[in-house]
């Protein structure tokens, strides 16, 4: 093993393992070149539409899933839906995160995918050096969409039915009074601090309060208290 600069042994670089899925080659091929040229990122598989894409990495066990929206046979909302349950239900240390690519930042199924748990979006013409530090910020375990970005794609493409407003209501139920104070004011697309200003209460405290949310809600982030809050008709 080559040893680093300085007297110090040389560490183990551990790479992110990535499995590419989208039905355009080209796509395909652009993605695994940009990513290639990172030296802390692998390519562990490709696969051609979502139902392709759960076998290869079930083979392959990625850390990140780049996930094309709109596949043939299988799409990428029900592929991701179908890895996240499965993953879910397995004893798998870490499991792999999606990353939804789309062309249109105005795609539905774009929050579908959110609400069900992928960690993000990028639209296909990303610049290359966003897409490579994606990649690194999901496998760190840090969600790439913000949620004053998720405020804005809300804005621009949602609208929710009866049935949806009334499932998110009853899961706010369990909320109290501040508790949904906060949510309210995540779904906003606020930060901790300016919460910590609007609501009168210390950083640390809303952490704590995000943190208990994201335990009652069941959530994974805090793109899908938003979400939720958005559901409610709350903002």
């Amino acid at each position: 093993m080559a040893e680093l600069s300085g007297a110090r042994p040389a560490a183990t670089i551990t790479r992110i393992p990535v499995v590419i899925v989208d039905d355009d080659a080209l796509v395909r091929a652009g993605l695994r070149m940009i990513l290639a040229g990172a030296s802390d990122i692998e390519i562990v598989g490709e696969a051609s539409d979502g139902i392709q894409a759960l076998d290869v990495v079930a083979t392959a066990a990625p850390r990140v899933v780049l996930m094309d929206i709109r596949m043939p046979r299988r799409d990428g909302l029900e592929a991701t839906r179908l890895l996240l349950e499965s993953q879910r239900q397995s004893a798998r240390l870490r499991p792999a995160s999606v990353i939804v690519l789309t062309t249109f930042d105005t795609d539905e199924l774009v929050l579908e995918a959110l609400r069900i748990g992928a960690s993000g979006f990028l639209l296909k013409d990303t610049p290359p050096e966003r897409l490579v530090q994606a990649v690194r910020d999901v496998a760190a375990g840090h969600p790439i969409l913000s949620p004053s970005v998720t405020a804005q794609l809300i804005a621009r493409v949602s609208s929710v039915d009866d049935t949806r407003r009334g499932a998110a209501l009853a899961r706010l139920d369990v909320l109290t009074e501040r508790e949904r104070e906060v949510a309210i004011a995540v779904g906003r697309g606020m930060s901790n601090a300016e919460i910590s200003g609007e609501l009168f209460m210390s950083v640390s405290t809303v952490k704590t309060h995000v943190s208990r949310l994201l335990a009652k809600l069941g959530a994974d982030n805090r793109v899908q208290i938003a979400l939720t809050v958005h559901d409610a008709g709350l903002t």
